[in-house]
């Protein structure tokens, strides 16, 4: 039954017939069969690499295809062919997409973006009235806050993706394209979004839905296709599949379940106290958090909350204007760079803007960090060798896909690019690693991998701050848990104790008896 709650198989709106795409030797879509009826929710599966972005991306013409042809229902019973490489047709066809990555100009307001391209620039300050009342009624539907009138630039990452979101719905399209939408939601805003799409897809929009959060897929999608290494593996009804089912076809081999290692804490290696931070929307108050040697300690909450800040001091980007904070045993008033070289590894929330430079090769991204560390530079000059030695080691010891040591960081893939990253982290003998968002549009092979690293260097001694989003990667690998909201903190309590919807109502503000000794502020918040 499909979401229009109809047994009959839906007429078919858009034909994917026989698509194939080579990039060099690298073979992204080999002779990719894909049909989408009106009103029915598809989700597109695979690991990263595994050709999905470059299908979507030949659907809405940002790529040209080597063979093959898009089809899209003329209303009448027959068919056309989409224009080739031709964003325009797409959008005028009615194809609208939410990238992975996004495509939002910085220096323009939320509202701004939204209706770039859909209303004339001539005609921007008469339109924005009716504008601003259509997006307040999706806003409403779809539970899908955001700043419109604030430059993108200022805006946090969970913002900027609900924009995106807000984007694609408020044109009128009959097939939509969602890459991880909901990434930075929490699982009542999700089920809002969802709830949304289902209404819109009864109404006969098509929905193509890229995702790795395997729980949502099953609860949203009415059938699965799975790619894997270029091909479709796997299509079938979303009814009668699990998420260990869908997870073996995506990496072509058994995934275990993954729970939170057995802890073993030692020394402080992270130390808040009372801590104020920052200024206006990611302004903190009354922080106090310990994260000690042999445990992960997750952070839940909407991004926007005070996750930024947080993770910047912890970063060396950041002071805290009062309170006390301390970093394996010192003050925590070092630059970046002292704090690297003391022990804290890191990665960054937004890998694509704060964790790399695309255009360096993987080498010179392993190194950035350690770039005067005697290994790798001896009288003010580059020891190439030792850097290409430990680039190798990384990919050796990661599993990193890629040409070659040398290769320019932006042609790996996302989940390559964080390995590489995480191998940096962990460089050297990492005392407290602060994991921000650490697998943010990856795959479940690349989730996996990730995740059993970050174990790993818990197991071995460090303490592990984990920032994320996503409620089951934070279940899977924290032994503690807090939620932040509106810039406060809850106490960190055993995960073990606690259920993902108890966390969602935090994450909005309404922290149960779970979180004992929750502070002041957060009480009135959740009031």
């Amino acid at each position: 039954m499909n979401a229009t709650g109809s047994a009959v198989p839906p007429s078919p709106v858009l034909k994917l017939q026989g698509i194939s795409k080579s990039f060099g030797a690298l073979i992204a879509n080999d002779a990719i069969d894909l049909e989408l009826g009106a009103g029915e929710i598809v989700a597109l599966l695979g690991e990263n690499g595994a050709g999905k972005t470059t299908l979507m991306n030949i659907l809405f013409g940002h790529y040209v295809a080597d063979s093959g042809q898009v089809l899209l229902a003329d209303g009448v019973g027959g068919w056309r062919e989409l224009p080739r490489g031709s964003p325009q047709a797409g959008l005028a066809a009615g194809i609208g997409m939410v990238h992975q990555h996004f495509t939002l100009a910085e220096n323009l307001t939320g509202l701004e973006n939204i209706i770039l391209g859909v209303e004339p620039w001539y005609s921007l300050r008469s339109n924005r009235g009716k504008a601003e009342a259509r997006l307040a009624a999706l806003m409403q539907r779809t539970g899908l806050a955001a700043s419109l009138d604030i430059p993108v630039e200022r805006l946090g990452v969970g913002e900027r993706q609900r924009i995106e979101i807000l984007k694609a719905l408020y044109r009128d399209a009959r097939i939509l394209v969602l890459d991880e939408p909901t990434a930075v939601l929490t699982p009542q805003e999700a089920e809002g979004l969802f709830a949304a799409i289902r209404q819109l897809a009864a109404g006969g929009l098509g929905v193509l839905f890229i995702s790795h959060k395997l729980s949502e897929v099953l609860a949203l999608s009415d059938r699965l296709v799975v790619l894997r290494g270029g091909r479709k593996v796997a299509d079938r009804p979303t009814a009668g599949a699990d998420r260990l089912m869908i997870a073996n076809l995506m990496v072509g081999r058994d995934v275990a379940p993954e729970r939170p290692d057995k802890a073993n804490p030692g020394e402080a290696v992270l130390e808040l106290a009372d801590v104020r931070a920052g200024a206006g929307r990611n302004a903190v108050a009354d922080l106090s958090l310990t994260v000690r040697s042999g445990e992960i300690v997750g952070i839940a909450g909407v991004s926007g909350n005070g996750q930024q800040t947080l993770a910047a001091m912890v970063a060396g980007l950041e002071q805290p204007a009062s309170g006390s904070f301390r970093l394996l045993g010192t003050s925590g008033d070092a630059s970046p760079s002292a704090l690297v070289a003391r022990g804290v590894g890191r990665l960054a929330e937004d890998r694509h803007r704060d964790g790399m430079v695309g255009d360096m090769s993987m080498t010179e991204n392993l190194v950035i960090e350690r770039r005067h560390d005697q290994h790798f530079s001896r009288f003010g000059f580059q020891r190439r060798q030792a850097m290409r030695q430990a680039t190798e080691t990384a990919i050796a010891d990661f599993d990193i896909r890629a040409p070659g040591p040398e290769a320019p960081l932006r042609l790996l893939s996302g989940g390559n690019i964080q390995k590489l990253l995480l191998a940096r982290a962990l460089t050297g003998e990492a005392r407290l690693i602060l994991a921000n968002q650490p697998t943010r549009g990856l795959d479940v092979g690349a989730t996996s991998e990730v995740h059993a690293r970050l174990r790993r260097a818990a197991a071995s001694g460090a303490g592990v701050l984990l920032i994320s989003e996503d409620l089951d990667e934070l279940f899977a690998l924290s032994h503690r848990i807090a939620v932040m909201h509106a810039g406060h903190l809850t106490p960190a309590v055993d995960s073990a104790g606690l259920g993902i919807s108890v966390v969602g109502l935090a994450m909005a503000g309404q922290a149960g008896p779970e979180f004992s000794g929750c502070s002041e502020p957060m009480r009135e918040a959740a009031a």
